[in-house]
């Protein structure tokens, strides 16, 4: 029982996403070449909560990667 805390822990079980990453990249490409608000981008995209906070984490982490 000694050797327990050493053996690596494995990944913890998780969901798979609703959406791929894909179908946010197209929502967001959608949205932007038509210049639509959020609520418009289509339901096959993903909920556009979903979308555009795909699209804020990005700027985000690009803001961030700036300051650096």
């Amino acid at each position: 029982m000694r050797f327990i805390p050493l053996l690596p822990r494995g990944k913890k079980a998780v969901r798979p996403p609703k959406w791929t990453t894909r179908q946010l990249i197209d929502g967001i490409r959608w949205r932007i070449r038509a210049g639509t608000p959020w609520r418009d981008v289509s339901a096959r995209y993903g909920p556009w909560q979903t979308v555009y906070g795909l699209l804020r984490r990005w700027q985000r982490a690009e803001c961030g990667a700036r300051g650096s």
